[in-house]
Parts: structure tokens; C-alpha cells; sequence
């Protein structure tokens, strides 16, 4: 099982990252942004509609965990196993995640942006 120093060295090449204990694993975040996690020895990479692909060609699996409303699939999928050993692939994969992970958050961000479309009433003058 990797621990936070083992995490930061594997993601060195591709630059400093913060790693947080969660879930009986650990978060990997980058600029603030969580694009990696650990779990249960493995290291899942965030995705969305865009990328996905790219990981469903290599068919690669998604991080899948138990809740109370049974089981629930993740955004994320295993990393590569050449991106464990050849620091290019490990950049390219990370880049990728965190690309997607700063995407995700503005997606967010501008859904959470009061709409202001709606004409304006016209003014009288005094």
C-alpha cells in the first residue's frame, strides 16, 4: 500500500502534488484540484465525457465502491500500468487528469453562476 511519500514520488515527473488521506486511501490534487486517488494499492485517474475514451479503449476500470444505496461508480479510472514506470506516459496520463479535473471545475463553477439573461425592463424618465 503506497503512502504519501511513495504517491509524491510517483507523480514527481509530472510535477508537486498534494496528497490527502481519505477514505482509507488518499486524494492526489494538483493546483488545488483533486485529479488522482489511491485505493487499495491502485491509482485512479479523473475523467469525464471527454476523456473517457481514452481510457475505455484501453479498457481500463473504473473506481467502484460500496454505499448505502449499493454499489457506486466513480469518475475514475486506473491509470495505465506503463505510467507506474516510463515518466513520459506518467505525464501524459497525469496531464490528462488534471486537464479534465480543471474542465470539471469550471463546468461547475459557471453552472453555479446566477443566469443574468433575461432583458431589462426599460426605464422612464423623471
Amino acid at each position: 500500500m503506497p503512502d504519501r511519500a511513495d504517491l509524491e514520488d510517483l507523480f514527481r515527473p509530472f510535477g508537486a502534488v498534494t496528497v490527502k488521506r481519505m477514505f482509507g486511501g488518499h486524494g492526489i490534487y494538483a493546483d488545488g484540484l483533486m485529479f488522482a486517488l489511491e485505493a487499495g494499492g491502485e491509482i485512479f485517474l479523473k475523467t469525464d465525457s471527454e476523456s473517457l475514451p481514452q481510457f475505455a479503449a484501453r479498457g481500463l476500470k473504473a473506481f467502484v465502491f460500496d454505499s448505502r444505496r449499493g454499489e457506486m461508480t466513480t469518475s475514475y479510472r486506473l491509470m495505465p500500468e506503463e505510467a507506474h514506470d516510463d515518466e513520459h506516459e506518467l505525464r501524459r496520463w497525469a496531464a490528462l487528469a488534471l486537464t479534465t479535473a480543471r474542465r470539471v471545475a469550471a463546468e461547475k463553477k459557471a453552472k453555479k453562476k446566477p443566469a443574468n439573461n433575461a432583458p431589462s425592463a426599460p426605464r422612464k424618465r423623471a
